[in-house]
C-alpha cells in the first residue's frame, strides 16, 4: 500500500487527492519554477567562476607588463 502524497503549505497539510485541479496545476508550476531558480543559481556560479578566472588572467597579464 502506497501512502498518498501530501503537500504542506504554511504548516497546513493537504492530501493531494483533496486538492482542486487548479491547485495541482499551481503546485506543478511552483515545482518548475524551483527547478528554474536552481538552474539559474548554478548558471550564476558558473558565470562568476568564469569572471574570476578572466580577472585572474588580467591581473597576471598586467603584472607581466611591469
Amino acid at each position: 500500500m502506497t501512502e498518498e502524497k501530501k503537500v504542506i503549505i504554511d504548516d497546513v497539510e493537504y492530501l493531494e487527492s483533496e486538492l482542486s485541479d487548479d491547485a495541482k496545476i499551481l503546485i506543478n508550476h511552483l515545482a518548475r519554477m524551483d527547478g528554474k531558480v536552481n538552474a539559474a543559481k548554478f548558471n550564476l556560479i558558473e558565470i562568476q567562476r568564469g569572471r574570476d578566472a578572466f580577472f585572474a588572467d588580467l591581473k597576471a597579464e598586467l603584472e607581466g607588463q611591469d
